[in-house]
């Protein structure tokens, strides 16, 4: 006797997707005390710290060159499954102030919200949920400088976590991300 039905089939969408991230939000996670989730999909977060504001530091991502992954491991033998969520970004030009924030992310567990360039039905672009149960550590990185005069010069990081489901997807927002997920309009986004 199976444990859960299968409820839904899925074919071939007529549309194209796009790949890729265009913005990284972080939060700290010890200032996120509750994140509601339900059917794959956050519909509330709530980051108030006392009578100050939660906030996101929001992140733009070259074109190109950041991506996630979310890694499915299951052991018949123990009857588990679990998810890895990664996300590597790139930031280009090597910068003191770079270098600082990378410094307090390395020292800091975040939740990830990564915003797409995949899109909707109505346009709006599809964000999703990392750390969302555990957090998210920076675990790896390079700073280079680059050789030859056209190279890039800047930093790779690499983000990972242990997490028990798959990664959720955020509420689609009305005019702006984040805008319908918190009730108190307690999140303040930081950065370009």
């Amino acid at each position: 006797m199976a444990c859960t039905a299968l409820t839904k089939g899925r074919g071939l969408d007529c549309n194209r997707i796009s790949g890729g991230i265009k913005f990284i939000y972080f939060a700290v996670y010890d200032q996120v005390f509750s994140v509601t989730r339900a059917s794959g999909e956050i519909s509330d977060i709530e980051m108030t710290v006392g009578a100050d504001v939660g906030e996101l530091y929001r992140y733009t991502m070259p074109l190109g060159v950041s991506s996630l992954t979310d890694t499915i491991t299951g052991s018949r033998e123990n009857g588990t499954i679990f998810y890895t969520p990664s996300v590597s970004i790139i930031l280009n030009k090597l910068t003191k102030e770079d270098q600082n924030q990378i410094k307090l992310l390395g020292q800091t567990r975040v939740m990830i919200f990564a915003q797409l360039n995949q899109q909707l039905a109505n346009g709006h672009d599809v964000i999703v949920g990392l750390g969302t149960t555990n957090g998210m550590e920076l675990n790896a990185g390079t700073a280079d400088s680059g050789a030859a005069w056209g190279d890039r010069n800047g930093y790779t990081l690499t983000f990972d976590g242990l997490e028990p489901e798959p990664f959720p997807m955020v509420l689609d927002y009305s005019s702006s991300p984040f805008d319908n997920i918190d009730d108190g309009g307690a999140i303040a986004i930081q950065g370009s």
